[in-house]
């Protein structure tokens, strides 16, 4: 038994030793398409359908100030057997007191503010057969302590284990396939067990809500020396988010100074200025600009290193709580080299919703990190029932 999923069982206890009327149990439950434009490089199908579920346990003492939330994840695909795979996405237990909270298990912690990319978040690990952007994250062991300041919140971490990033197989399509089947190769002679500390320090500056952060541990981003063998180094990360509302303006940018096997500077900043009661004043109309820079320039293994991002956000204020975003982004070395993206999301009903997502990928360059990401266009829909 792997040391994340023993840990969650132990977690799991004062569920079966606490009052029932402490608990409450709801979930989510999800039917996913994918339909790709072209076979992949590898032959992969054009069709990848998917059920995934999400329960969560959630249980509070009489007291209320100790909880405890139980969330595991699995889910099931046509295509690829790395991505039918399960997770505990939290198991967390927390306490409260005064100004200061405990957290202990299993848990996903964010950091960010910017729309195209989170430079900051680096507590947790992408589950990269999930989502194209990295947006969905692994459960993360920790130990973590928050404080109340008079001048701000302090938030203090100790990763105990490092979890792996996860890949399609060859038969999979997106996130590097065949890359998964590699055994994972480590700076450290801990390996996952080396113990990762993170901080983080948020406030408020007249509008601007800022946060400082800092992290050193193994880095979630592997590297890839002419194999597919990830290679996970050693990183000290020094980061800072800002965001600040001025009338219809939201002003935000995240900049990064990270150290590892090479070391560099990262920022991706601009606004969202937003009409307000656009379509005789039913709904609103949200400009996005976000610049990306990568001081590695051409030789940055990720894409933005000198982009420029923009989009469009139309949400209707409609009962459904119906929203779109379309947006791309282009590198301004090479303008031939672009993603573009459709998020759209609403309800049917209380207990039922509906997204669909596209991505398109265009480089020619076979050193881009999106080259690989070619033939892999595609329309996602999903339906999700609440329980």
């Amino acid at each position: 038994m792997k040391p994340w999923t023993s840990l969650a069982a132990l977690l799991a206890l004062p569920l079966f030793v606490s009052p029932a009327y402490a608990f409450e149990f709801e979930g989510e439950l999800t039917f996913q398409q994918r339909q790709f434009g072209q076979t992949g490089a590898q032959g992969q199908d054009k069709s990848q359908t998917s059920i995934a579920i999400e329960p969560e346990l959630y249980w509070e003492s009489e007291e209320g100030n100790t909880s405890f939330t139980f969330s595991p994840f699995f889910r099931w695909d046509s295509m690829d057997d790395e991505r039918t795979h399960g997770d505990v996405r939290e198991a967390l237990l927390m306490h409260y007191k005064d100004n200061y909270e405990l957290r202990f298990g299993l848990g996903i912690v964010f950091w960010g503010v910017t729309e195209s990319q989170h430079l900051v978040d680096v507590i947790n690990q992408t589950d990269a057969v999930e989502a194209v952007d990295g947006e969905v994250k692994l459960g993360q062991p920790m130990v973590s302590l928050g404080l109340e300041l008079e001048s701000g919140l302090l938030d203090l971490y100790l990763l105990p284990y490092f979890r792996e990033r996860t890949f399609a197989s060859y038969d999979g399509r997106l996130a590097l396939p065949g890359a998964g089947d590699a055994d994972a190769q480590y700076e450290s002679r801990h390996e996952e067990f080396y113990p990762d500390v993170a901080a983080r320090y948020g406030t408020m500056i007249d509008e601007w809500d800022v946060g400082l952060s800092v992290f050193h541990g193994t880095n979630r981003d592997p590297y890839f020396f002419n194999t597919l063998s990830p290679y996970y180094a050693l990183m000290t990360q020094v980061g800072l988010d800002v965001q600040a509302i001025y009338g219809d303006w939201l002003w935000k940018a995240e900049a990064i100074r990270r150290y590892s096997l090479e070391s560099n500077t990262a920022f991706t900043g601009g606004f969202e200025y937003t009409y307000v009661g656009v379509n005789e004043g039913i709904t609103d109309l949200g400009f996005l600009m976000e610049y990306l820079y990568d001081s590695r320039d051409e030789d940055a293994p990720v894409a933005g290193q000198n982009d420029l991002f923009a989009g469009l956000r139309w949400v209707l204020n409609d009962h459904d709580g119906t929203e779109f975003l379309v947006g791309g982004t282009v590198d301004l070395d090479d303008t031939d080299s672009m993603t573009v993206r459709l998020e759209s999301s609403g309800r049917f009903s209380n207990d039922w919703s509906w997204t669909v997502t596209g991505w398109m990928f265009n480089s020619d360059n076979v050193t881009d990190p999106i080259y690989f990401l070619k033939r892999d266009d595609f329309v996602e829909a999903e339906v999700s029932w609440y329980f």
